[in-house]
């Protein structure tokens, strides 16, 4: 079980123990090949041999000197979450029998997992076995303690034997690299010629269910599908608001207290934590990194997560939509960009109308997003995110820019009028309250509905679902971006007049782009009619998405900064459908079971009950009425579950047996799971009628209130 509440812990002394930190490099290392580390990871290139053996060496002795035993090349492959292969320290015993560690360059920098395992859209066929791992300096080692004992995990890439990214990271620093340089030549027009760099940085919001380990484990949804396919709604659920940033539960604290224990050890910097707007939901947000070490921080996260509620008799739920009718789980993207020396290109100041360098950033990315609102609704996609986009606390399907009230003044006037001449101010917060101080108010509200909402100096990209991996969404808004900044660059360095260029293009991207703004209510069913007249897409499903990675826009923007290459991007559309697909059949798999072997036995064996209830009322002569009434309404919700298990039965054997992955998961999406809603509907229907002590499995109102 987790920590004693007694017990403290000095978060300073612990944060970062298990990194293998830059100060922990500069003082184990030489200097010079300190500062060769140092020049790799901020100018790029490769480590000397030498190098790399010596920070092999000091990186081994490090982890052993703290338990380790195996090392790890650490990666995330396109399954979504980490992988990992141990290999222990050990070289060979010596003469006298006696076992010598050793770690060489060699093995740090490169690996040589099983790649034909993994999903790879047709890249590598199954025989094709060979795959590489490629050290990632930029986001440091660290150690992982877990059953296995302590492992250094060295973050890496992971690519094929013919060199195709089989991996989250690597198209993600490919991205990083081209929003760097093309983010440069935008700075380098307003004068900074001190920056050498320009980096995403990124503070992913991660939510999360808690339940009890023993309910957990009578839910075969929940141990194969991560959501329950089956449930009618608890007597409450958050109707009265009255969880959001509520008391937190003794246990659940508890958890929380070893979550962050565990986390600052590994340096994520666990900031803020709350429960969420649903019964047994809870957030975590950390303060921002490096986009890179933000997407390695955040699949950190999620497996700590799982693993601290395990030692808390808990299990931990990052699924979307783990219950219908109440508040699904998103992880809010925060975005930003900044040079290194210091200069936020997202932060309008206190007159951002007269920041011209800012409204320049703000125009390109209005094109950015209203150029590829199809690409970035692509990188929120996964299965669970289907059932939350648009429902309780999520944005719709349809990417807008909320940019609120003072910005979205600026921009109108500039497209009126060419400039902005005022600015709108916050005012004063007067609570009239004299104990109370008054004080200012930011500009604008905020709008929870918004997809993409500007919020002070940076953008809040909400469609990401809490399961999924951040890389995608980052990859691809760091590619848009980065085109938008080129496409200006190259029209202003050529400008004879740079200032009436600047104003003149601002002018034009935000008139031509002015559709991508709305700062009304996302959930409005108007938003849907009013999105659809200005043009905007409406992508409601996974699969529907899929099909945008292979545009022609979309191959012509990737390969420009060679993220993806065509082929690449094939893949990952193929992979799409096939994920689809194996998730569908796994739910529709576990329906099957639940219906035959749990719910169905257990109502034919309660309306078996009313039937000897009825026999018995009447021939004690008395009116049996009622319970006939009941047993009628519950045999023909039976009978109604049997016709839609046996339809599900037929359509999932169908669906099994197609042999075109597109088209199967369309069939999934079309038929299978409409066949499955058939099924679950009177099997609901069911649990507000069987006696409860006759229901076979825990239900809603147990779930999220029993822990």
């Amino acid at each position: 079980m987790g920590r004693k509440m007694s017990e403290v812990f000095n978060v300073e002394e612990i944060f970062a123990k298990n990194v293998f930190t830059l100060g922990k490099m500069k003082a184990r290392l030489p200097k010079n090949v300190y500062e060769e580390v140092l020049k790799v990871m901020n100018e790029g290139g490769e480590l000397s041999k030498a190098a790399a053996n010596v920070v092999a060496k000091e990186m081994k002795d490090w982890a052993v000197e703290n338990g380790a035993t195996h090392y790890t090349h650490w990666f995330q492959p396109l399954t979504g979450i980490t992988a990992e292969k141990h290999d222990a320290f050990v070289a060979h015993p010596d003469g006298e029998g006696r076992m010598l560690t050793d770690f060489s360059g060699k093995e740090l920098i490169k690996g040589e997992p099983d790649a034909s395992s993994f999903p790879s859209g047709g890249l590598r066929a199954t025989f094709e076995a060979r795959g590489y791992t490629a050290w990632d300096i930029t986001s440091p080692a660290f150690l992982k303690e877990s059953g296995c004992g302590m492992i250094l995990c060295i973050p890496t890439a992971f690519c094929s034997y013919t060199g195709e990214a089989l991996d989250k990271k690597t198209p993600l620093l490919r991205s990083m690299q081209a929003l760097s340089e093309q983010a440069l030549r935008i700075v380098r027009l307003f004068g900074n010629t001190g920056a050498t760099k320009v980096t995403a940085s990124v503070g992913p919001e991660q939510e999360y269910f808690l339940v009890d380990k023993d309910l957990y484990m009578q839910r075969t949804d929940l141990m194969f599908a991560g959501r329950t396919l089956f449930g009618a709604p608890a007597p409450k659920g958050q109707e009265m608001e009255d969880h959001y940033f509520g008391v937190i539960r003794e246990r659940v604290g508890a958890y929380m207290k070893d979550l962050n224990e565990e986390l600052w050890k590994l340096g994520v910097t666990a900031k803020t934590q709350h429960n969420e707007v649903a019964p047994a939901q809870h957030e975590l947000a950390p303060i921002y990194e490096t986009a890179n070490i933000a997407v390695d921080h955040n699949q950190l996260v999620m497996e700590a997560m799982k693993r601290v509620a395990i030692r808390h008799g808990m299990r931990c739920l990052l699924h979307e939509k783990p219950y219908a009718g109440v508040n699904g789980s998103g992880k809010h993207d925060n975005w930003s960009i900044t040079t290194d020396n210091g200069v936020n290109l997202l932060d309008p100041g206190d007159t951002p109308n007269e920041n011209i360098q800012f409204l320049l950033v703000l125009a390109c990315i209005m094109k950015a997003v209203d150029t590829h609102a199809d690409l970035l609704r692509q990188s929120a996609s996964d299965v669970g995110n289907d059932h939350r986009l648009g429902a309780n606390e999520a944005p719709p399907a349809i990417i807008s820019i909320f940019l609120g009230e003072q910005l979205e003044d600026v921009v109108k006037q500039l497209i009126e009028t060419g400039e902005a001449t005022s600015v709108k101010e916050g005012g004063r917060l007067r609570t009239g309250v004299k104990t109370l101080p008054d004080f200012k108010k930011d500009a604008t509200d905020r709008n929870r509905t918004s997809p993409f909402a500007f919020t002070g100096n940076k953008f809040e990209f909400r469609m990401v679902g809490s399961a999924d991996s951040i890389a995608s969404p980052n990859t691809t808004l760091n590619a848009i971006v980065a085109e938008a900044f080129c496409e200006a660059a190259d029209r202003l360095e050529k400008a004879d007049d740079l200032e009436l260029a600047i104003h003149d293009l601002i002018k034009e991207y935000m008139s031509e782009h002015q559709r991508i703004i709305f700062n009304g209510n996302g959930y409005a069913p108007e938003w849907v009619e009013e999105a659809r007249e200005r043009g905007l897409p409406n992508i409601k499903s996974m699969i529907e998405a899929a099909s945008t990675l292979t545009t022609d826009k979309a191959v012509r923007l990737f390969e420009k900064f060679r993220i993806f290459t065509r082929v690449e991007l094939e893949s990952r559309e193929e992979i799409i459908y096939e994920t689809y697909a194996k998730t569908i059949n796994i739910e529709a798999l576990a329906m099957i079971d639940m219906a035959g072997k749990q719910i169905i036995p257990a109502v034919v064996k309660y309306s078996r009950t009313l039937a000897d209830t009825v026999n018995a009322v009447k021939e004690a002569g008395a009116d049996a009425s009622v319970q006939m009434d009941l047993l009628k309404r519950v045999t023909v919700r039976l009978s109604a579950m049997q016709a839609a298990l046996t339809s599900l039965k037929k359509v999932e054997e169908e669906a099994s047996a197609m042999t075109d992955a597109k088209e199967q998961a369309f069939f999934y999406k079309d038929v299978v799971k409409t066949v499955m809603e058939e099924l679950r509907t009177p099997a609901d229907e069911l649990e507000m009628i069987v006696d409860r002590k006759m229901w076979p499995i825990p239900t809603y109102g147990e779930l999220m209130f029993e822990i």
